[in-house]
């Protein structure tokens, strides 16, 4: 009796362990996350940068119980349930666009590949190829 016992104890205190593993490592942040996430939809408001789960990025028109709607473009505006939003940048925050110099902008268009099309050597290709028809 004594060996069936303790062979029962150590098997209830590694199913402990192992409960205690999936609390630390797997329950205790996701309900961390889903508490920050929470907090994030609940302090969003008008003005703020937002990015749905969809890749969508816009801002913030209004603000109703459970859908927002999002200015994305000039005459465009999308409502959305507050679910459906992954991440908010509060208004003020976010970071300016690094300007280009037009020395870098030059540099990039000697770079390209020899072989790449673009709007400008696609018409200059077509132009050609007229040419080259009209003098057979």
């Amino acid at each position: 009796m004594n060996s069936t016992s303790g062979s029962m104890m150590t098997t209830m205190i590694t199913f402990v362990l192992i409960i205690l593993i999936f609390y630390f490592l797997m329950i205790r942040p996701q309900k961390k996350r889903d508490k920050e996430a929470k907090a994030m939809l609940a302090a969003m408001k008008k003005g703020d940068k937002v990015v749905t789960i969809g890749g969508i990025h816009g801002t913030v028109v209004m603000v109703k119980d459970n859908t927002v709607i999002i200015k994305v473009d000039d005459s465009a505006r999308i409502e959305f349930n507050k679910s459906a939003i992954s991440t908010v940048t509060p208004k003020g925050t976010e970071k300016p666009a690094p300007k280009k110099e037009k020395a870098e902008e030059n540099k990039a268009v000697e770079n390209k590949p020899a072989g790449e099309i673009t709007p400008e050597t696609a018409s200059e290709n077509t132009a050609e190829k007229s040419e080259d028809k009209e003098d057979k």
